[in-house]
Order: structure tokens, then C-alpha cells, then sequence
């Protein structure tokens, strides 16, 4: 089957490829998004998606994992052999096993059906812009908090706040994959190597700490989020 492909002319709009063989899915992801932001096409299992993805180059996919040929997990792991388009799961599947396949696949954030509408319009939003960006942005401002990378300096309120070079490390991680779910062994293994892969309480510890300097109140975070059972995400909109 082949990927079904919007009509209309619109140029310079984000094109989405939706990869769900449900069609009151496609049919509401469609309805949702084809409000004149975006481009919106559709493929309805995993062949036709990887046929899309080369042929109409999307600028993101939203991909549901129970397709009929193809696992979505194996299509994550395609694309990823020749490209970094991002790509935002779309699943009923629960587990946190589950999950963490999929992101340590490739997958750059995970939504759970059914979803909020306005939750998945913020993530799409946040997956493009770290696609647009080259580099992280020299000094990265998220409400109060201030990175400035090149300088090495963390601020809040306009107070600079210091931390240790692992807690800035850590912090640098997220604000480069800002809005990016990232698993804890993904964290781990970029901030401590391989060899630390399974010691989440290090991890949690150092997040902590973390979020003690940077957090107006650390029991609540408002920067750092918590994906449970999977991993950690800088907030990059807030509702």
C-alpha cells in the first residue's frame, strides 16, 4: 500500500508523515493538524512509511508501533540507519518496556493513547525546532532559567547558580535535547560512559541535586521532567 498524499500545494509548510493504520487515528490527526501550519501526509504500515519518508522527506513522523507489517520499532530503527528526522510514537502500549525500545531505538519522544491534542501540538513544536537548530544556541532561556554554553554559566532570575561540573554536564545534556524525552541509559551512558548503563541511582541523585539549584521548589520541578519509569525531559513549553 502506498502513502496517501495531500493534494494541495503548500510550500514551505512542515510536512508530517502520520504512520497509523487506524482510520479514526488518521482521521483525527489529520483534522488536527491540517490547520495551515503543516503539510500533512499519511502512510498506513511500515513499508509505505519508509517509502514516504524517502520520497516525500518529511520534516517529522508520528508513528504508532502496532502496524500491520512491520513493528514501529523496527521502522524507527530503519530510519536511523540514514536519518535524524525526528520521529514522535504514537501508542497504546503501556509498558515501560515498551517505551524505552522505542526511545533507545531512535525515537525522540513517546505520547501514550489517547493523548491530549494540544500536549502532542507542543511536542511536534519542540521536535521541530531542535531539527532547525544546527548547533545549540549559544545562551539557551527557557521562563528563568539561563544557559549560557559557551561560558559554561547557569543562572535563575538573573542569580548565577553553581554546580558541579557532572550537575552542568547533565544540564547540558537536556538543554541541547530540550523537549527530547531521554532514557535514563541514554544519561548515563552520554554522562558517566557504557560501563554505568544500570546505575539509575546515581542518576537520580545527580538529578536531584540538580533540581535543589535550579528548581523554585525541587518536590514540583518545573524545568526538569520526570518520565517515569523512562527517563527525563527539559520542559521547553509550558501550559
Amino acid at each position: 500500500m502506498t502513502a496517501k498524499h495531500d493534494t494541495k500545494k503548500k510550500i514551505n509548510l512542515p510536512r508530517i508523515l502520520i504512520v497509523d493504520d487506524e482510520v479514526a487515528i488518521l482521521r483525527l490527526l489529520h483534522t488536527s493538524l491540517e490547520t495551515g501550519e503543516y503539510s500533512v501526509h499519511e502512510a498506513e504500515n511500515g513499508h509505505a512509511a519508509l517509502a514516504a519518508t524517502v520520497a516525500i522527506k518529511p520534516d517529522i513522523i508520528l508513528l504508532d508501533l502496532g502496524l500491520p507489517d512491520i513493528d514501529g520499532v523496527e521502522v524507527i530503527r530503519r530510519i536511523r540507519e540514514w536519518s535524524q528526522i525526528p520521529i514522535i510514537v504514537l501508542s497504546v502500549r503501556e509498558r515501560e518496556g515498551d517505551k524505552m525500545e522505542a526511545l533507545d531505538a531512535g525515537a525522540d519522544d513517546y505520547l501514550t493513547k489517547p493523548f491530549g491534542v494540544g500536549e502532542l501540538m507542543s511536542r511536534i513544536k519542540a521536535a521541530l525546532r531542535r531539527s532547525l537548530r544546527e548547533a545549540p544556541e549559544p545562551i539557551c532561556r527557557i521562563d528563568e532559567l539561563e544557559v549560557d554554553l559557551p561560558r559554561r554559566i547557569v543562572s535563575v532570575a538573573g542569580r548565577e547558580v553553581q554546580l558541579t561540573p557532572t550537575e552542568y554536564d547533565l544540564l547540558r545534556l537536556l538543554v541541547i535535547n530540550a523537549g527530547k524525552v531521554l532514557t535514563h541509559g541514554q544519561i548515563l551512558k552520554q554522562i558517566w560512559g557504557g560501563a554505568y548503563t544500570d546505575q539509575q541511582n546515581i542518576l537520580r541523585v545527580n538529578i536531584s541535586h540538580l533540581r535543589q539549584k535550579i528548581e523554585v521548589d525541587a518536590s514540583r520541578p518545573h524545568y526538569i521532567v520526570t518520565e517515569p519509569g523512562i527517563g527525563y525531559r527539559l520542559k521547553t513549553t509550558f501550559m
